[in-house]
């Protein structure tokens, strides 16, 4: 990993994607080579996307025959973000932050859009906290904090932490409390750590996700949830909040 995200030849890196393509390669591998070309906002890139998104256009629902198992919106998000920031570096962010904002009522957006929205300044984090809390219904709600969840701002840390504590006071269905677990392993420092530590114990404590309909697997969700962090990061939350000290 540290090896792709160290490359700065995109030319090396879209070698990675044609190989996971070809079905030699691995598409993880594929995906952080996508998230450097991003990073690196080389102008060729641009021409490369534009190519292989009119590729995709035609090329039917198994674009790929040598690894039928890749479809196009397996790629789609990653060349959105591409495309994304090299719009930053040559429009600014507050342009691509109004664009995005303009398409998520419409439900246009992706991964992609989303990745790039974490990463902007221009007022973003603001403007999709303010719309998390005064989203007109619970599937904007859901939306919108599924956005927040992409910002590693330690900011963030408090709100998110409230949220998965008492998800009904915010108009969350406790099942989608993951997404604020997530920001807060996004965000990823040890204070960040310590709020979902301490969010969970307040929860527990309440019975806030005692419900039944809630467990998956045999396990209650706070279990679910706790196990996921393992698999999200490779350690548990008190492993991670003793090594960052």
């Amino acid at each position: 990993m540290r090896h792709i995200l160290r490359i700065r030849d995109t030319r090396k890196l879209w070698s990675y994607v044609t190989a996971a393509i070809n079905g030699n390669g691995s598409w993880n591998d594929a995906l952080l080579a996508t998230t450097r070309i991003a990073e690196l906002r080389d102008p060729r890139a641009v021409d490369s996307v534009s190519s292989i998104r009119r590729f995709l256009d035609t090329a039917g629902p198994f674009p790929f025959e040598r690894n039928p198992g890749v479809k196009a919106e397996d790629l789609e998000p990653s060349l959105q973000a591409i495309m994304l920031e090299h719009q930053r570096a040559t429009l600014g962010d507050s342009a691509v932050l109004a664009d995005i904002l303009a398409r998520i009522p419409a439900r246009r957006y992706d991964h992609g859009d989303a990745w790039v929205l974490g990463r902007l300044d221009a007022g973003a984090r603001d403007s999709i906290r303010a719309r998390f809390l005064s989203a007109p219904n619970e599937e904007f709600r859901v939306r919108y904090l599924t956005l927040l969840s992409y910002f590693a701002d330690p900011a963030l840390s408090p709100l998110l932490a409230r949220v998965y504590a008492a998800p009904d006071s915010f108009g969350v269905p406790k099942r989608y409390a993951v997404r604020a677990s997530d920001g807060l392993l996004w965000i990823g420092t040890r204070e960040a750590m310590q709020a979902l530590l301490d969010a969970r114990a307040r929860a527990g404590a309440r019975g806030v996700y005692a419900d039944s309909s809630l467990w998956h697997g045999g396990y209650d969700f706070l279990t679910n949830d706790s196990a996921a962090v393992v698999a999200r990061t490779g350690r548990w939350l008190t492993e991670w909040i003793d090594r960052l000290r």
